[in-house]
């Protein structure tokens, strides 16, 4: 609305000017279809998420970011072709004017927003109950460097979970013991807790590796302590200027946008290609059909998104029964595969149906390959971390099956499993073009297995 006013004296039409019902009507629609637009771009970058967990100045640089994007957008499709404007000059001070307005009218609300609720946590109206999982005199230590330099982060200990036998008398006396870490997923549902702060060594890899295994899947925020060979990585990441070092678990895999846009690919993706490759469909399944006796499709289950299971649907490429006698894993020379089978392995033609899948939302085209419960219980006695695997939808194609291919044992699964855990910790929609750019490679070459 204060634009229509700014951008009539722009273009000197203010003088004179009276609204009629028609026009204040068609501002008021604009209006509200730009407020919309508005709205929805900040959603797909993230903007009102975590509100309670903003800084004035990291708002106010995504709003610049955000707002020329915006405005990029509002002058290419609203502002270009406008009537009025005869001249580039016109158009250079309509979108420096639309720019700085919607700038600086927005970053001024913000702030005043994001300040009043900085204010709040400082008060401790706000805050966020947070466990500290540790007993030794480190986990002593978090606590008073927490306490005395964390109170604008809202943070308010409510105790802490023991690990070992051994519990500092200090950290005893401070904080109430809530139990053992083993208990983590528990207690963090008990005392609904918003942050968990890991103070153990940051040595103890392997007892980090199964705290974090424990919180998988958790919607807390997770923080640990990072030792010097880690700082002098850079992989420190401070989310605030002062108080105690701590480097945030990455929750958020991909931001909203892209979350969005993946989701978009893979159903337009699929449903362009199940119309395009229905002869494909039709071929392979009267070749499954006169290759051997049974169904087209084979159906089993298998392990998703968060552990819930799904019916995945495959092209059948072995002999009825194959596994009357428990499940197994193929190999190179498998004889319960058929001959047509064995091709169709090479060039993937067996995975076509599970595009149905991934039009269900069972699965994406690109992400880690999903197994059945049998082996990911014989996977996480050796690797508890597989379930990390889980944060994501499983794929069609994978980073770990491009670059390691099938595996025949459970020791090459939990082999494999570093390439996926790759995957997801590099998330992106670019990650997901170059996995596909590998797996035509290996279609073409005929290298599938």
């Amino acid at each position: 609305m204060c634009f229509y006013l700014l951008r009539k004296h722009l273009l000197n039409e203010l003088t004179g000017y009276h609204f009629t019902e028609g026009a204040l009507f068609d501002l008021t629609g604009s209006a509200v279809v730009i407020a919309a637009f508005w709205a929805v771009l900040y959603t797909l970058i993230g903007e009102y998420r975590d509100i309670f967990r903003k800084s004035r100045l990291a708002e106010i640089l995504s709003l610049a970011r955000a707002s020329l994007l915006g405005t990029v957008v509002i002058f290419f499709t609203l502002l270009l072709d406008d009537q009025g404007v005869m001249n580039y000059r016109a158009y250079y001070k309509t979108f420096t004017a639309y720019l700085l307005l919607h700038f600086f009218i927005t970053a001024l609300l913000r702030t005043l927003a994001v300040t009043s609720m900085q204010r709040q946590i400082r008060k401790g109206r706000i805050y966020f109950p947070t466990l500290l999982v540790g007993a030794n005199a480190l986990a002593l230590q978090t606590f008073h460097e927490l306490a005395r330099t964390s109170r604008h982060l809202g943070l308010r200990l409510v105790g802490f979970a023991a690990v070992g036998d051994t519990v500092d008398p200090g950290l005893a006396d401070e904080l109430p013991a809530k139990g053992s870490y083993q208990r983590l997923p528990a207690l963090v549902r008990a005392l609904k807790i918003e942050q968990v702060v890991i103070a153990i060594e940051p040595s103890e890899h392997r007892l980090i590796q199964d705290i974090l295994t424990l919180l998988d899947g958790s919607p807390t925020r997770i923080s640990i302590l990072p030792d010097l060979y880690q700082m002098l990585l850079g992989s420190v990441k401070v989310n605030h200027l002062f108080g105690t070092p701590l480097i945030e678990i990455k929750q958020d895999l991909l931001p909203v946008w892209q979350v969005v846009l993946k989701r978009v690919i893979d159903v337009v993706g699929s449903v362009l290609f199940m119309l395009l490759a229905w002869w494909v469909y039709a071929f392979t399944a009267v070749m499954v059909k006169l290759s051997s006796s049974g169904p087209v499709f084979y159906r089993q289950e298998r392990i998703g998104r968060n552990g819930h299971p799904f019916r995945i649907i495959k092209f059948r490429s072995m002999y009825v029964d194959a596994e009357k006698q428990g499940p197994a894993l193929s190999s190179d020379n498998d004889p319960r595969i058929t001959s047509w089978g064995r091709f169709m392995r090479k060039v993937r033609l067996d995975e076509l149906p599970q595009f149905w899948n991934v039009l269900r939302g069972d699965m994406s085209i690109v992400g880690p390959r999903p197994e059945r419960q049998f082996f990911i219980d014989q996977i996480v006695r050796v690797a508890p971390h597989y379930r990390h695997l889980h944060r994501v939808r499983p794929g069609l194609t994978s980073l770990g099956q491009v670059k390691y291919g099938y595996a025949e044992t459970v020791e090459q699964m939990v082999e494999r499993l570093k390439f996926d855990i790759l995957y997801i910790e590099n998330m992106s929609i670019a990650m997901d073009f170059r996995v596909l750019l590998y797996t035509l490679k290996i279609i073409v070459e005929g290298r599938g297995k």
